[in-house]
């Protein structure tokens, strides 16, 4: 069920195989007026609860003059909550009055702009909401304070043509997965993240109608989890679309059922039946979103014969057209309906970060969009970082960062790479796509479910200067042994919770890889769901040339891909960062 993503630098035969506002409790919208410039704002705090605690997420959007500094304050209306770690912000608390000032990246807010903050909390009796906020010092009034200059006019949102809205996870819940959360709550502690919205992998044909429980994937088919999202009320719903013909050509943990030339199969029996149930009228108030196609089109660039890492089976998939053709029919079919948002994967910095991947991969991208009937009308937006393990932020490393007159890109982590961290990867990854002829608009994901790598093992600053690799490896946030790793990943810890718009250019954090569901068995497990066994998910196995001939860094007594993988639920809850 999962995906590893694959690394080729340009000398190196290295290969990476590699939410929306979340919420169980309430959205609260109040209009902030700022003393300086009468800049106005809307400032939205929403709450996901558990008994004695809760994460809360904070979304200040500034519709007035430019902001150059904030802070932000407000009162607990129940004395015993409590600020416990924060992040995006420099939170302090007295009593029950909370400040949260800006950090240095994120206190210029444009008009328009917008930024997120959050943090986690206790409480006891009740979590009640605070009814207002003060912006900069002054009380959120609704903008009653008489401004120097007439305040900017804005427009109220319009949804385009085809009735989407600009970004599926803004301002709604997303939905829980009832039987991903049954399983973390019977983890010791695991109810801190249940409540967190996970995709949905349909990654063969008998998970449109749900598969036996004993199975990797659960019961409950596509029609199921639709129905019990319109039970949650919830805003929209996510699914992996998974199992292209000859899928994962570069790996073998989560190889499908469907052979490289059974592209008929894929489209009549895999892609129509999706179709014909998202279609279906009764989800019409759904956003649904399409997660199409993980750790597939990249491959055609760097693991095709004459690249590093190059397979067999890739050469077929490439030469036969299998991913091409089946990637744009999914978008066609699929986007042809209103309530559907398709976003593809698009690696993560470790695998097309070097130039010689970077441009190669977007233009492969473009020419699956407009396959098969598809147009680039089909794509929202892309997601990186699926299913792996690349850090969102790297504090203490960056790419331009020098050691005695040396770059840090020439250390042997970064193996001249152009990122070192997701986010600015994201970033600059959607401006090259809308440059090869993708929609301005289109919006990024980055999956947080794994790459938090928290604990003890976390460097609080910079690693020393005696040489590069000493810099970098004593610095990273990332502490896989090889950035070329990517199953079950030992030291690794829950990132960043599902939220929108965290940063521009990002339509949401999420968690499409449910955390606990392992990347594939330590050895052979027979089994009927088509996966194999790679070495790369045995601990005892020392490498090759894709990850530099360096161990794993693989948990043991791990099952098959998707099967649920307690040892890891747990190290990921002991290392989240935010910490739980």
């Amino acid at each position: 069920m999962n995906v590893w993503r694959r690394l080729s630098a340009p000398r190196r035969a290295l290969a990476l195989a590699g939410a929306g506002v979340l919420v169980a409790g309430g959205l609260v919208t109040l209009p902030v007026t700022v003393a300086h410039a009468a800049t106005r704002c809307d400032v939205t705090y929403s709450t996901n609860d558990w008994p004695g605690g809760f994460t809360a997420n904070i979304t200040i959007h500034n519709l007035g003059d430019p902001i150059n500094g904030w802070t932000l304050g407000w009162t607990f209306p129940n004395s015993s909550q409590r600020v416990q770690q924060g992040w995006s912000a420099e939170f302090s608390q007295s009593g029950s009055q909370v400040t949260a000032r800006n950090l240095s990246y994120n206190g210029s807010l444009a008009t328009g702009a917008s930024t997120s903050i959050g943090f986690n909390g206790a409480w006891s009796g009740s979590n009640p909401k605070p009814t207002s906020f003060t912006l900069n010092g002054v009380t959120c009034d609704g903008g009653t304070t008489p401004p120097t200059t007439p305040p900017p006019t804005t427009p109220p949102p319009t949804d385009p043509p085809d009735g989407r809205v600009d970004n599926p996870y803004q301002g709604v819940r997303g939905y829980v997965n009832p039987e991903w959360k049954a399983k973390a709550d019977a983890e010791p502690g695991g109810s801190r993240v249940s409540n967190n919205p996970t995709a949905v992998w349909l990654d063969r044909i008998a998970a449109i109608e749900g598969t036996p429980d004993s199975s990797s994937n659960g019961a409950m088919g596509l029609r199921d989890h639709l129905d019990e999202a319109l039970r949650q009320g919830a805003g929209y719903i996510q699914f992996v679309i998974y199992n292209l013909p000859g899928r994962d050509c570069a790996a073998l943990a989560s190889n499908g059922e469907l052979g490289p030339d059974e592209l008929p199969r894929y489209k009549a029996e895999y892609i129509d039946p999706i179709a014909a149930i998202q279609g279906d009228p009764k989800y019409a108030s759904l956003r649904i979103i399409n997660i199409i196609e993980i750790d597939s089109l990249p491959n055609l660039v760097t693991n095709t014969s004459g690249q590093p890492g190059g397979t067999a089976m890739c050469d077929t998939v490439k030469a036969n057209g299998a991913y091409v053709n089946g990637v744009g029919y999914a978008l066609a079919k699929l986007g042809a309906i209103g309530n559907v948002y398709n976003y593809i994967d698009a690696a993560h910095h470790g695998w097309i970060g070097w130039d010689s991947n970077f441009g190669p991969t977007a233009d492969m991208l473009k020419t699956a969009a407009t396959a098969s009937g598809s147009t680039v009308r089909n794509v929202h937006g892309f997601i990186v970082n699926t299913a792996n393990y690349s850090a969102l932020r790297e504090p203490y490393v960056k790419v331009t960062d020098t050691v005695n007159g040396q770059t840090v890109r020439q250390s042997k982590w970064i193996d001249w790479n152009q990122y070192v961290d997701e986010l600015s990867f994201a970033q600059a990854f959607r401006q090259k796509l809308v440059s090869v002829g993708f929609d301005a608009g289109i919006g990024m994901l980055i999956d947080t479910s794994r790459n938090g790598w928290g604990g003890s093992a976390r460097p609080a600053g910079p690693g020393p200067t005696t040489s590069v690799d000493a810099y970098v490896n004593g610095g990273r946030i990332d502490r896989r042994i090889h950035a070329g790793n990517w199953c079950n990943q030992a030291g690794a810890g829950l990132g960043e919770r599902p939220r929108a718009n965290p940063e521009p250019g990002i339509d949401a954090y999420v968690w499409v890889k449910p955390p606990g569901e392992s990347d594939g068995s330590s050895e052979y497990i027979p089994n009927d769901e088509g996966k194999g066994f790679d070495r790369m998910c045995d601990p005892t196995y020392g490498g090759n040339a894709r990850n530099g001939n360096n161990p794993t860094g693989a948990l043991p007594n791990a099952p098959i891909s998707g099967a649920w993988f307690s040892a890891q639920f747990q190290e990921l809850m002991r290392n989240a960062y935010p910490p739980l």
